[in-house]
C-alpha cells in the first residue's frame, strides 16, 4: 500500500552510513542484570525492532561511572560479546545499530544512591540554590578528572565499534555531565571550561574529537543536546545551543538531536525538578511562563520549533524527539523543520510501529498512552513494562502461537482486560464472542478519559485501537446485552472469562444515601448514559460549562489515585474541593506514577487550595456535609453542597458466583478478579488469552 508519509519513508545520510527511512529511536536502558551484562530480553526487544521497519536502533549502556546504578556496561572488553550478539539482532534486519554513551555527572536519578558526583562547579551551589536540589552534591571536577572522562568516553565507543556496532549517539543532554558544562545555571567556572560559549563547549568537543580519533573520522556520531532549558534561571537559550550545535558540527558531529530539558517554575527549592518529557512539563496544567519557541501543544511535538532553528544553522541533519509521532514528524520533515524523527516510549508501545506506518496500516498501530509507566519502573531499577504492550519483555514468550486445540470463548465484559483477552484468544484461532451490558465497548476508560482529560494521556486513542481489533481479529461483539444463563445456553462456550469490573465500595454511614452524595458507581452510570451518546472529548468540555449534580463546595471520599484525579477534574471547573480519606498519610495518591506525575500534581492541588485530610473517620453525611473525626479524636463538619466517593474498586464476587461452572472453564480477571490500573488489566488479558 503506498504511504501518505512520503517523507518518512525517504532514506537519508547520516555521516557515513544511510538510514533506509527517517524514523529512528532514541537510546533507553533497561531490562538489565544486576552484572551489566547484555541479557536476551534486550535483544530480544531490540530484534523486533528492527524487524518492525526501524531505520535506527539506538542503546543506552549504562553510566560509564561505576557504582550501583543499573544498565549495560561496556567499560570492560568482558562486555563487548555481548554488544555483538545485541547488534547482530539488529543489523541482520537492515536496521543500524547505534549506542549511546553518558556521563551522569552530577546527576541523581530519583532513586538512586551513585557514587559521589562530579560537576563543573556544584560543589559551591547550595541546594536551595540549586537546579536539582534533590542531587548529591558533587565536587568540582578537576581537569585530570576531564581529561579522563574523555579518554572513557573515546575507550568506550572503541569497544562499541569492536562488537560490530555502526555509532554513536552522545548524550550531552538532561541534566548529565556535558550538558552541565553548557548550561551556565551549573557552570561557574573561571578557567578554560568556564565563561564562554567556546569554553563551555570545551569538554563535549574533546569528547567528539576523541572519538573519532578512537574509530576514525567515519564512525558516525550523534551529538544529543538541550535545545533549550526553559524555566531555569540561567538555562541554556536557543540562541545559546545554535552557538554550541555549530561549534559540534565543526568537531566532527554527523548529526544533531534536539530536546529540551524542562524545568518546574516555582520559588519553592524544595519543589525544583526537571523533565524531559514535554507532556509532563504541561501537567497538569497549562505552564504560566512557556516560551514562544516551544510548540504549545500539550507537549506534542514540543521542541519542533527549536529543531527549525538549529538546522537554519548547521549542514548535518538535524534530529527531533519530544512526543513525536508520524503525523508531526511528516509535518516537520516536510516544513524544513528537520530530517529525522526520533521516538521512544510509542516504540515500547509498538516495536512495528514504522512498518504500519509506511504500509499505510495505522488502526493496528498499538497507541501509547504517555501513562510514563515504563519511565516510571526504570527509575525504581525495576523491568521496564508498558501498559498497552504487554509483550514488551516477553517478545519471545509472549510470542503468539496457534492454539492446540480450538475453543469456543465467550468474554464477559468489554473493558480493556475483556477486549485484550478477547483479542489475543481470536489471533490464536479460538472462536471467541464478547458481550457487553454497555452500548459502547471500553468499560470504565471512556469516564476515565473524561476525569483525565485528553491532553496528556490518550486513553481514547486506546480505547478505539482496542474497539477495532475487536473487528479485525474476528471477535462477535454484542454490546447492550447483559449475559444471562440464556446466553450462555445459547452460546454454549467452552471457556468463560469474566472481565466484567470490580464493584464500587460506598462507606456504610448514616446519610450515605443522601441527594448531596455522589457514589463513584452513580457517578459512573451518569457518565457512561451520556457516553452512549457523546464523545469523552465532547463530554469533556461540556463539563468546564456544565455539571449537573455537583455543587461548588465539594468534598471527596478517597485520597488515592481516583480521587486526587477527581479532584483535578473538578478544581478545573471552578469547584472547591477538599479531600479525606480513613487510610495513612504514605497512602495519598497511591496509584499515581511517582516519577513526576504524583508530586506535580499534589503540589498543584496544594496551590489550588485543596487540602487533604488523611487519617479520618468517617461519621456521617448531614444537611451541611461531611462529619468526620480526625487522627488527633476532633470531630469536624466539613461543608459540602456534595459528597463523592472515589474509593479503590472490589472484586465482584457476585458475578463469579454467578457464572463459575457454567462452562469448563472458567477465568476471573481484572478488576472483577484483583482491581487495579489500565496496565493490570492489560496484562491480565493478555495473560489468559495465551493460556487458554
Amino acid at each position: 500500500m503506498p504511504t501518505t508519509y512520503e517523507n518518512l519513508a525517504k532514506p537519508i545520510q547520516l555521516g557515513s552510513v544511510q538510514l533506509k527511512n527517517r524514523l529512528m529511536k532514541n537510546g533507553t536502558g533497561f531490562f538489565w542484570d544486576d552484572d551489566g551484562a547484555m541479557n536476551d530480553k534486550y535483544i530480544a526487544y531490540f530484534e523486533a525492532l528492527a524487524k518492525g521497519g526501524l531505520a535506527l536502533a539506538v542503546s543506552a549502556c549504562g553510566p560509564m561511572q561505576m557504582g550501583p546504578m543499573p544498565g549495560f556496561r561496556i567499560t570492560g572488553d568482558e562486555f563487548i560479546p555481548g554488544w555483538t550478539k545485541w547488534a547482530d539482532a539488529i543489523k541482520k534486519h537492515d536496521c543500524l545499530a547505534f549506542h549511546q554513551l553518558f556521563h551522569l555527572g552530577g546527576m541523581s536519578p530519583l532513586f538512586a544512591d551513585p557514587m559521589p558526583p562530579a560537576g563543573p562547579s556544584a560543589s559551591y551551589i547550595p541546594r536551595e540554590q540549586s537546579p536539582r536540589p534533590g542531587f548529591e552534591e558533587a565536587h568540582e571536577i578537576t581537569k585530570q578528572e576531564i581529561e579522563d572522562v574523555v579518554d572513557l568516553f573515546g575507550t568506550c565507543a572503541e569497544r562499541m565499534k569492536k562488537a560490530g556496532l555502526q555509532g554513536t549517539e552522545l548524550n550531552a543532554a538532561c541534566n548529565h555531565l556535558l550538558d552541565s558544562f553548557m548550561s551556565r545555571a551549573w557552570n561557574f567556572r573561571e578557567d578554560e571550561f568556564g565563561g564562554s560559549i567556546e569554553n563551555r563547549a570545551k569538554p563535549t568537543v574533546m569528547v567528539i574529537q576523541e572519538i573519532k580519533r578512537r574509530n576514525g573520522k567515519d564512525w558516525p556520531l550523534i551529538l544529543l543536546m538541550n535545545g533549550m532549558e526553559p524555566d531555569l534561571k540561567n538555562g541554556l537559550t536557543l540562541e545559546e545551543t545554535i552557538q554550541f550545535a555549530k561549534i559540534y558540527e565543526a568537531a566532527g558531529a554527523d548529526a544533531i538531536e534536539v530536546r529540551s530539558e524542562f524545568y518546574t517554575h516555582t520559588d519553592n527549592w524544595k519543589r525544583r525538578s526537571s523533565t524531559h518529557f514535554p507532556d509532563c512539563y504541561f501537567y497538569p496544567d497549562h505552564p504560566a511562563h512557556l516560551d514562544p519557541n516551544i510548540v504549545d501543544d500539550w507537549g506534542r511535538g514540543a521542541n519542533i520549533k527549536i529543531a527549525a532553528a538549529i538546522k537554519k544553522a548547521v549542514k548535518v541533519p538535524v534530529i527531533v524527539c519530544g512526543k513525536m509521532d508520524w503525523n508531526n514528524g511528516e509535518e516537520a520533515i516536510r516544513n524544513g523543520q528537520a530530517d529525522i524523527i526520533s521516538m521512544n516510549r510509542r516504540l515500547l508501545a509498538d516495536p512495528s510501529a514504522p512498518k504500519k506506518i509506511l504500509s499505510g496500516q495505522l488502526d493496528d498501530i498499538t497507541p501509547c498512552t504517555s501513562c510514563m509507566t515504563c519511565f516510571n519502573l526504570g527509575e525504581h531499577f525495576q523491568p521496564v513494562a508498558c501498559r498497552v504492550n504487554p509483550t514488551l519483555g516477553k517478545e519471545r514468550e509472549y510470542e503468539i502461537k496457534p492454539a492446540d486445540t480450538k475453543k469456543k470463548v465467550l468474554v464477559i465484559g468489554g473493558g480493556p482486560s475483556g477486549m485484550e483477552a478477547a483479542r489475543t484468544a481470536a489471533k490464536r484461532g479460538h472462536k471467541v464472542v464478547l458481550y457487553e451490558k454497555q452500548k459502547k465497548l471500553g468499560g470504565s476508560m471512556p469516564v476515565a478519559a473524561v476525569v483525565k482529560g485528553l491532553e496528556r494521556e490518550d486513553i481514547v486513542g486506546f480505547t478505539e485501537y482496542l474497539r477495532k481489533q475487536m473487528t479485525k481479529t474476528g471477535v462477535a461483539v454484542y454490546t447492550g446485552t447483559e449475559v444471562t444463563s440464556a446466553v450462555i445456553d445459547r452460546e454454549k462456550p467452552d471457556v468463560i472469562v469474566l472481565a466484567a469490573g470490580g464493584t464500587h465500595e460506598i462507606p456504610a454511614i448514616p446519610g450515605i444515601n443522601s441527594s448531596k452524595v455522589q457514589t463513584g458507581e452513580k457517578l459512573h452510570g451518569t457518565m457512561k448514559f451520556w457516553l452512549k451518546f457523546f464523545s469523552p472529548a465532547f463530554m469533556n468540555k461540556v463539563s468546564k460549562m456544565f455539571l449537573p449534580g455537583v455543587g461548588k463546595n465539594v468534598v471527596i471520599m478517597g485520597d488515592r489515585l481516583h480521587g486526587c484525579q477527581t479532584a483535578e477534574f473538578l478544581v478545573h471547573r471552578g469547584r472547591k474541593v477538599t479531600v479525606v480519606d480513613s487510610g495513612p498519610k504514605e497512602q495519598i495518591g497511591d496509584g499515581l506514577i511517582d516519577v513526576f506525575l504524583k508530586p506535580f500534581l499534589l503540589y498543584w492541588l496544594e496551590d489550588q487550595g485543596v487540602e487533604i485530610i488523611p487519617e479520618v473517620k468517617y461519621n456521617e453525611v448531614n444537611s451541611e456535609g461531611l462529619v468526620i473525626t480526625k487522627n488527633d479524636g476532633t470531630r469536624q463538619t466539613i461543608k459540602a453542597d456534595t459528597i463523592i466517593t472515589a474509593l479503590p474498586l472490589k472484586p465482584n464476587t457476585d458475578l463469579v458466583n454467578k457464572f463459575k461452572g457454567k462452562a469448563k472453564e472458567f477465568y476471573n480477571i481484572g478488576d472483577s478478579d484483583e482491581p487495579g490500573l489500565i496496565f493490570d488489566a492489560i496484562a491480565a488479558g493478555a495473560k489468559i488469552g495465551r493460556e487458554i
